[in-house]
C-alpha cells in the first residue's frame, strides 16, 4: 500500500537484557528523547520556583504592606499577577511538552513492537492469539505512556513539596515539623498499596487481553457466528470472560479505594494541625498573620504530591505490568531468519528441489507433533507447471509453506536452483517466490493499492494490467470509484472470487519467477476460472509454478500432476497417465474434493 506519510523510526530500542528491571529496559528509549525531557524539566523547574514563591510574596504583602501600613500594597498585587501569569505559561509549557514527548515515546514503543512482530516466525502466530497481540500494542502501550506523563509532573511535585518544605522551616521550624508529621503513615499506606495493586494489575491486563481476543475472533469472524446461529453461544462466552475481568479490576478498584483516601485526606490533617497550632501562634504574636497565610498556601502546595502519589503509584503498577508482558514479545526470537553469510537471490532460472523433507508442525505445549511431511522428493525444472494432488490433510499446503521459508524443514532441505533456501536470504527469495493463497486477504485500502502491494511504485497502467490478466479489470471499472474503491476489511465487501481475482493480479504484478497457486481459483466461477485459466497459461510459460489443486480445470495447466497420500508422493505424471494406472488420483478427480484448509 502506498504510505500517505512517513513516520521517524526509533532513535533507541529496549535493553535486551532481560535480567534488568521494566524501567531500565526502558531507559534507552527515554533517554533516545533526553533533550526535550531536559527543556521539560528546566521549563517546570522554573515554574515551581516561581509557583513556591507565591507565598513569601503574599506574607510580605500583609506583614509588610497591610500589618505595618507602608502604603505599598499595589506593588504586591503587581507582583502577584505577573507570577500568575508567569506561572501559568512555564505550567502550559511543560505540561505540553511532556505530553507530546510521552506520545512520541509511545509512537517508538508501538514502531519497536509492531517492527518485531512483522520479523516473527508464522510459529508465534500459531500459537499466540491475534487479539493477544493488539491488547499488547494498544492497551499495555498506553498504561507506559500514561506513567511517562504523570510520572514527571509527581516528580515535579516532590521537588516542590521539597521546595515548600525549606521556606516553612525558613518561617517557623516546629510549625513545619507538625506539617508533615502525617508523612510517615503515607509512606507506610503507599507500599501496602503497591504491594496489592501489582498482582492485581497484572491479572487485570491479562484479562483484558482474553476479551479483546473474543471480540476480535467475534468481529472477524462474524460470518460463521452467524451462520450457525450461534450469537447467544458468543455472547455467553463474551459475558463470561467480562466476569472474570470484571472480579480483578473490582479488586484493583477496591485496593484503590481503600488506600487512595486515607492517602489524600492526611495532608489535610496536617493543615488542621497549622490552623490549630499556628493560630494559636498568631494570637499571642510568635508569628505573623502574614506568616500564617504563607504556612496555609504551602500546605495546600505539599498536599498535592500526596493527591498524585496514590495515582501515580497505581500507573506504575500497571505500566510494570504492562512492560513485561511488551517484553515477552519482544523477547521472543524469530526462528526463521537469515543465516550468517547468507546470499541474495539474483536472476533465478527457477528450478525447484524438494530433497528428503521431513516436516512437523512447532507443537504450543513442546510435545512432538506428527510428521505431515515425511522423505519428501519432488523435483521441479524451470518454467515447468506441477499439481499437487491429494486429500485433506495429505500436505499440500505445507509444501507450498515451506518453498518460501515460512517454516524451515525438520530434515532434509529445500533448494532454489541448488541452493538451500537456509542458504539465501529472506527478502530476496520472498521477491522470486510469489504465492496466491486459496483464501485471499485484502487490506482496507484501495483496490489499486491492494494490487500493488507488492510492488508499491507500480504505475496505474501497471496495475491494470495485472488485473486484467486476473480477470478483475471488469468488475473493478464497475465500481463507483474503480481502482480507487476502498474495500471493506480484509475485502469482505467483495466476493470471494472477486478477492482471489485481485489476489492473483497482485501476484502478477510482481512478476515472481517462482509461483505458487495454492487452490487459487476455488473461490471463483466455472466462465471466470476459464478466463483466467487463458491468461495463466501465458503466464506459466516462463517460470516454475506449483499448483496446488483439485479441480480438474486447474490440473490441467499442469506440466506434470504429482498425488501426496499422508505425507508421501505415491504417483507422478501426466494427468492421462494417473487417470489410466491410479485409482486414487481418479477418484479425487471424480470427486473434485474441497481440501479447505490443509495440513
Amino acid at each position: 500500500m502506498t504510505p500517505t506519510g512517513t513516520t521517524a523510526a526509533p532513535q533507541a530500542t529496549v535493553d535486551p537484557d532481560s535480567t534488568k528491571g521494566w524501567f531500565r529496559r526502558l531507559l534507552p528509549v527515554i533517554r533516545a528523547h533526553r533533550s526535550a525531557f531536559g527543556i521539560v524539566l528546566a521549563t517546570g523547574l522554573t515554574g515551581l520556583a516561581v509557583q513556591v514563591s507565591v507565598p513569601m510574596v503574599l506574607r510580605q504583602a500583609i506583614d509588610v504592606a497591610v500589618h505595618e501600613r507602608t502604603g505599598h500594597l499595589e506593588t504586591y498585587v503587581v507582583l502577584l499577577v505577573v507570577m500568575a501569569l508567569a506561572s501559568f505559561g512555564l505550567r502550559f509549557t511543560y505540561r505540553y511538552l511532556l505530553f507530546g514527548t510521552a506520545c512520541r515515546i509511545e509512537t517508538d514503543l508501538r514502531s519497536l513492537l509492531y517492527g518485531h512482530l512483522t520479523r516473527l516466525s508464522f510459529s508465534f502466530y500459531d500459537r499466540v492469539a491475534a487479539g493477544e497481540v493488539i491488547s499488547r500494542a494498544n492497551t499495555d502501550i498506553r498504561s507506559i505512556q500514561l506513567l511517562l506523563a504523570f510520572g514527571p509532573l509527581a516528580g515535579l511535585s516532590v521537588i516542590s513539596f521539597f521546595m515548600a518544605l525549606g521556606f516553612m522551616l525558613s518561617i517557623h521550624v516546629p510549625l513545619a515539623l507538625v506539617t508533615v508529621s502525617t508523612m510517615p503513615f503515607v509512606y507506610i499506606l503507599g507500599q501496602r498499596l503497591r504491594d496489592q495493586v501489582f498482582p492485581l494489575s497484572w491479572v487485570t491486563q491479562g484479562r483484558m487481553a482474553e476479551v479483546a481476543m473474543v471480540v476480535d475472533e467475534n468481529v472477524n469472524g462474524t460470518r460463521v457466528v452467524k451462520s450457525f446461529a450461534a450469537e447467544t453461544d458468543q455472547i455467553a462466552l463474551l459475558a463470561k470472560v467480562a466476569d472474570r475481568l470484571r472480579w480483578s479490576a473490582t479488586a484493583l478498584i477496591e485496593a484503590r479505594a481503600r488506600f487512595n483516601p486515607l492517602i489524600e485526606a492526611l495532608p489535610r490533617l496536617g493543615m488542621a494541625l497549622v490552623l490549630l497550632y499556628g493560630g494559636h501562634l498568631a494570637i499571642d504574636d510568635q508569628l505573623g498573620i502574614g506568616s500564617l497565610f504563607a504556612f496555609s498556601g504551602y500546605v495546600t502546595m505539599i498536599a498535592v504530591p500526596f493527591r498524585m502519589f496514590g495515582f501515580v503509584l497505581l500507573q506504575a503498577q500497571r505500566a510494570a505490568a504492562s512492560a513485561i508482558r511488551i517484553y515477552e514479545i519482544l523477547d521472543e526470537q524469530p526462528e526463521i531468519v537469515d543465516r550468517p553469510g547468507a546470499r541474495a537471490l539474483i536472476d533465478p532460472r527457477g528450478r525447484v528441489e524438494f530433497r528428503g523433507v521431513t516436516f512437523a508442525y512447532p507443537s504450543s505445549e513442546g510435545a512432538p507433533s506428527p510428521s505431515v511431511l515425511v522423505d519428501f522428493n519432488l523435483v521441479l525444472e524451470p518454467g515447468e507447471t506441477v499439481a499437487l494432488v491429494g486429500r485433506t490433510g495429505c500436505g499440500k499446503s505445507t509444501v507450498a509453506r515451506l518453498l518460501p521459508r515460512f517454516y524451515d524443514v525438520s530434515a532434509g532441505a529445500v533448494l532454489v536452483d541448488g541452493t538451500d533456501v537456509r542458504d539465501l536470504t529472506l527478502s530476496s527469495l520472498r521477491h522470486h517466490v510469489s504465492q496466491v493463497p486459496d483464501e485471499a486477504f485484502l487490506f482496507s485500502d484501495s483496490l489499486h493499492d491492494n494490487i500493488a502491494f507488492g510492488r508499491p511504485d507500480a504505475t496505474a497502467d501497471e496495475v491494470v494490467a495485472a488485473a486484467r490478466v486476473a480477470r478483475a479489470d471488469g468488475f473493478i471499472r464497475d465500481m463507483d470509484d474503480g481502482y480507487d474503491e476502498v474495500v471493506g476489511e480484509r475485502g469482505y465487501t467483495l466476493s470471494g472470487g472477486q478477492r482471489q481475482r485481485v489476489s492473483i493480479a497482485r501476484a502478477v504484478l510482481t512478476n515472481p519467477r517462482i509461483l505458487i497457486l495454492d487452490d487459487a481459483t476455488s473461490a471463483v466461477d466455472v466462465r471466470t476460472e476459464e478466463g483466467i485459466h487463458q491468461a495463466l497459461i501465458g503466464i506459466l510459460e516462463d517460470r516454475t509454478t506449483l499448483v496446488i489443486a483439485h479441480r480438474l480445470s486447474t490440473i490441467s495447466l499442469a506440466d506434470r500432476v504429482v498425488l501426496l497420500e499422508d505425507g508421501r508422493i505415491v504417483a507422478d505424471g501426466t494427468h492421462a497417465h494417473l487417470m489410466a494406472t491410479e485409482p486414487r488420483y481418479a477418484a479425487i478427480v471424480a470427486q473434485g474434493e474441497d481440501p479447505g484448509e490443509d495440513a
